[in-house]
């Protein structure tokens, strides 16, 4: 964990090496956040008492992952007091720390306590990224923890060009990435890093004496049972280590910059077609597109209402994946439906894009 995070430039409070932190590898960002949340919980509860369990505040944007919402249900939190912010396209869907900050004076106003701030970097549905400086800024003002979730773009950080992207992590209190969605590791392998181990262990410890022994008792070992919900471990550090051992630092790199470049190519290729637009800016390797309302025919220009745009694409996504051919997600931003082509496979490369973009705009064209 501590090679992965220093590939990462991560600050050295978040490593065990001269820090204080550390990582542990978790099984999915889910786990990730409901460790994180436990701790942060109760943190506060030991501050105020069990019995404003109810108070307590969850944060979020609409674009963050649900395993934020689920985590914080598992974990206790009054469904009523879970704030999923809204973004616009203003801010390419980023978090607005106005909106933020806005939030929470509201919150405490009526007698509620801000808990738990889960921002993004590289959200699910549109590859948006919620500016950390300021938003930690405001966590911090608020003494409110911050985690980061970086599940699939996180990998990119690895490469210098992206991480101006983690401007701010320093302020954070945890910050996970899932190596199994674009780091060559096979399914599941999340990696956690904690600024206050000690806050996890508190949390999720236990001690029965058929797990006591000397190691553990001294602190020679770092007891990974306290830093997760399961007691039994898979051996998920195995993988990761031969694909860093494997690869190394220059090869990884290339990999994602390979993929980045690709996505990039296909971006082209929809700017120069007017039939399509490109929803929201591509940040990493994922691009999220759309035939246009204004759809260019043959000869004619045909001005279409949203409902019908959204229907006309979800239509155009079910006639290219039964093609067996190629296969894409959509997601739903602002309302408008969007089509998502991600470059992420071990093998893809420009003949898969090339093919991917002539079947789109072939059944584009057969559709209109």
């Amino acid at each position: 964990m501590d090679w992965f995070g220093k590939m990462l430039n991560l600050p050295i409070s978040f490593l065990f090496s001269g820090g204080g932190g550390g990582g542990v590898l978790q099984g999915t960002t889910c786990e990730a956040i409901l460790c994180t949340l436990t701790a942060a919980r109760d943190q506060m509860l030991d501050k105020i008492g069990r019995e404003n369990m109810g108070k307590l505040v969850v944060y979020g944007s609409d674009q963050t992952q649900s395993s934020l919402q689920k985590a914080a249900k598992i974990a206790g939190i009054n469904p009523s007091n879970f704030r999923s912010l809204l973004t616009t396209k203003s801010t390419a869907f980023g978090l607005s720390p106005n909106s933020l900050k806005s939030a929470i004076q509201s919150d405490i106003k009526f007698g509620l306590i801000p808990l738990f701030f889960c921002a993004t970097i590289g959200t699910t549905s549109s590859n948006a990224v919620d500016p950390l400086g300021p938003l930690c800024d405001i966590a911090k003002d608020y003494n409110i923890l911050v985690h980061i979730d970086a599940a699939y773009a996180g990998s990119a950080f690895i490469c210098p060009e992206f991480r101006h992207f983690l401007q701010g992590i320093e302020g954070a209190n945890s910050f996970s990435l899932n190596a199994h969605k674009w780091f060559l590791t096979t399914l599941d392998c999340c990696c956690l890093w904690v600024k206050e181990p000690s806050a996890l262990i508190k949390a999720l410890s236990t001690d029965p004496e058929y797990l006591k022994n000397k190691a553990s008792d001294s602190n020679q070992v770092v007891d990974y049972k306290d830093w997760q919900i399961a007691l039994s471990r898979r051996f998920r550090a195995m993988k990761l280590w031969l694909v860093l051992r494997s690869y190394g630092v220059s090869n990884l790199r290339n990999f994602i910059r390979g993929h980045v470049k690709m996505a990039k190519h296909f971006e082209g290729f929809i700017a120069m077609d007017k039939r399509f637009e490109v929803v929201v800016p591509r940040n990493f390797a994922m691009v999220c597109f759309r035939i246009s309302p204004l759809m260019m025919g043959n000869a004619n220009q045909k001005l279409l209402g949203e409902e019908d745009a959204n229907e006309f694409n979800r239509k155009l996504l079910e006639s290219i994946n039964a093609t067996g051919r190629v296969y894409m997600t959509h997601a739903v931003v602002w309302g408008v439906y969007v089509i998502r082509l991600a470059v992420g496979a071990t093998l893809t490369d420009y003949c898969h894009v090339n093919k991917a973009s002539k079947e789109i705009q072939e059944h584009a064209h057969t559709m209109q």
